[in-house]
């Protein structure tokens, strides 16, 4: 199995490169970074949700059904809070995508200043547990999330999940 240069594991033989020349290998044919921006409306949510998935697919990033379905979830449920509660101060949100060899990282930012937490609903309450959802998701998966402020006075919620699937005991 070729790692293109990553990870700890054995190297493959000098193969006659300027030993001077470290620069990064070259990235794998799905790494990237994608980002696009959205009107903080309703309609944004489940256009949120069809492009993160046609990103996934387009670009063949090696992702199991289930981390399909996690990183949708994440980003609906990211998405809807930021239509929510941020659109009054920001009426545009940015999804972005950035993918790495063992890696996926779904962000959205917004320009509202408020830092969310994960609070807990009453059972009778039909919302407001989206952030407790994406945490939930992401530990699952073996990742992690955090928000954290933007320089522009807004903030940015993401989510890290691994490539490949991670058992927690």
């Amino acid at each position: 199995m070729d790692d293109h240069g990553r990870g700890s594991g054995p190297r493959p033989p000098d193969s006659g490169e300027d030993p001077l020349d470290q620069g990064t290998p070259d990235p794998l044919p799905y790494e990237g970074v994608w980002r696009f921006t959205a009107p903080a409306v309703d309609a944004s949510v489940p256009q949120a949700r069809h492009a993160v998935r046609d990103l996934l697919y387009r670009q063949g990033v090696p992702v199991s059904d289930d981390l399909v379905q996690g990183l949708l979830l994440i980003v609906s449920e990211l998405v809807t809070n930021a239509v929510r509660h941020a659109a009054l101060l920001s009426p545009m949100l940015a999804v972005e995508v950035a993918v790495g060899a063992e890696w996926v990282r779904l962000s959205v930012e917004d320009n509202h200043p408020y830092r969310p937490t994960a609070l807990e609903a009453a059972h009778s309450e039909t919302g407001g547990r989206g952030l407790l959802l994406v945490r939930e998701v992401t530990r699952e998966a073996g990742g992690v999330c955090d928000v954290e402020h933007t320089s522009s006075g807004g903030k940015v919620i993401w989510a890290a999940l691994p490539l490949k699937p991670v058992r927690v005991s």
